[in-house]
């Protein structure tokens, strides 16, 4: 059994999650799979991906994770009460060959947003690590602790002694054995400067922070659900303001670009958010445009969080840490890299929303290829609305 717990998750399920709860809870969506790697036939396993999913489907939070989710400030009473009762069902989600017969797989989750927002993360993992046990039966530990040392190693230099990862692993991990060694290696070797996870049951057991806040869906779904299409993107932030009341204030900054970003994110929400992720496109640049927008509203960047989360590797994060260390707060979410990085070629899969309430909802990064949406009518409409030119493979 590959996922043995609900919260074997990031972070920002629950916390979106929670505010679904409270604002949406009778919005319906649906989502999908792709793998970007090429050549891949994951038809072989569909099988045992669908067992493992009926195993996830048969777990409940325990009480000891109810009481460790409670304790977190931001997380309310009535939705552990909710979580007490919760479970995944099976009829929200199918597994299937591609019927285009070219290995690729299928998979579809459709129903109450409130009742399917927990699939994506464990459903993910489930498919990396069935992939990687049939594929690799002896798997390169040696090398994978050869490539964590070296990173360590960077990260341990005298100069980089401020600089902090945190593992934002799972969905992408060679399997839960591996992450959990990677993490406690961290642990051991870096102290202060590993600081933390979103995986929020590693961070449960270990004593480590939880981290994380908002994903694409969250900003994807107001598109369906805020007042107009125009100003879905400011609805999200406010509602997410309106719920944790200075809480988890990382805003997202990728569901349209940058550019249509730091048009809807003025001076009240410069003031307001403690900082914002970037998560496509050329980080330096991102970096710098940021500070400046902070500038230009008179907000000190120095008092701002930065986290960067996009592909990232230690020689890029000190490479970032270098330029923007002396000028903001800095955070630094890596991933396939730490938690798949044994000389395998890593699994590029998502599973993204593509409908809310019946209508097609999408993001237009500044990274071309990331976006999935059928409806090119609908592209073409969100890139009138927000301004955002069309690059090659959006």
């Amino acid at each position: 059994m590959i996922i043995t717990s609900l919260l074997d998750t990031d972070l920002y399920k629950f916390t979106m999650m929670q505010v679904v709860l409270h604002h949406f809870p009778a919005a319906q969506v649906e989502y999908r799979f792709k793998c970007r790697t090429e050549g891949v036939d994951l038809t072989p396993y569909v099988a045992e991906i669908r067992e493992e999913i009926r195993l996830l489907c048969g777990l409940r939070f325990s009480e000891s994770e109810l009481e460790y989710l409670g304790s977190m400030r931001f997380i309310k009473s009535d939705f552990i009460d909710f979580l007490d009762l919760f479970r995944l069902n099976e009829k929200y989600i199918d597994v299937q060959p591609s019927p285009k017969g070219n290995g690729e797989i299928d998979i579809t989750i459709q129903g109450p947003w409130l009742h399917t927002i927990m699939f994506e993360i464990p459903v993910l993992a489930i498919v990396n690590e069935v992939y990687f046990r049939n594929t690799q039966r002896r798997p390169a530990y040696q090398e994978g602790r050869g490539r964590l040392k070296e990173k360590i190693a960077l990260l341990s230099r005298p100069d980089y002694g401020d600089c902090k990862i945190a593992d934002y692993g799972t969905r992408r991990r060679f399997s839960r054995e591996w992450h959990e060694e990677v993490i406690l290696t961290l642990i051991d070797k870096l102290g202060d400067q590993f600081a933390g996870t979103s995986n929020v049951y590693y961070a449960h057991k270990h004593n480590l922070t939880p981290l994380g806040t908002m994903a694409h869906e969250y900003l994807q779904a107001c598109q369906a659900l805020g007042p107009r299409l125009r100003d879905s993107q400011i609805y999200g932030f406010e509602v997410w303001a309106k719920e944790y009341r200075g809480d988890l204030g990382i805003a997202l900054s990728d569901v349209y670009g940058m550019s249509a970003f730091l048009r809807d994110f003025d001076m009240y929400f410069c003031k307001l958010f403690d900082g914002a992720r970037h998560d496509s496109g050329d980080p330096f640049a991102w970096g710098e445009r940021l500070l400046q927008h902070y500038a230009d509203n008179r907000v000190d960047p120095r008092t701002k969080t930065m986290i960067f989360s996009d592909g990232l590797d230690i020689p890029k994060v000190l490479q970032l840490f270098e330029r923007f260390g002396h000028r903001c707060k800095l955070a630094f979410g890596v991933g396939t890299n730490l938690t798949n990085d044994l000389g395998y070629q890593p699994l590029q899969i998502v599973i993204k929303m593509v409908r809310c309430n019946g209508q097609p909802v999408a993001k237009l990064t500044d990274s071309p290829g990331k976006n999935m949406c059928d409806d090119e009518a609908y592209l073409a409409y969100l890139r009138q609305v927000f301004e955002i030119p069309v690059l090659a493979g959006n």
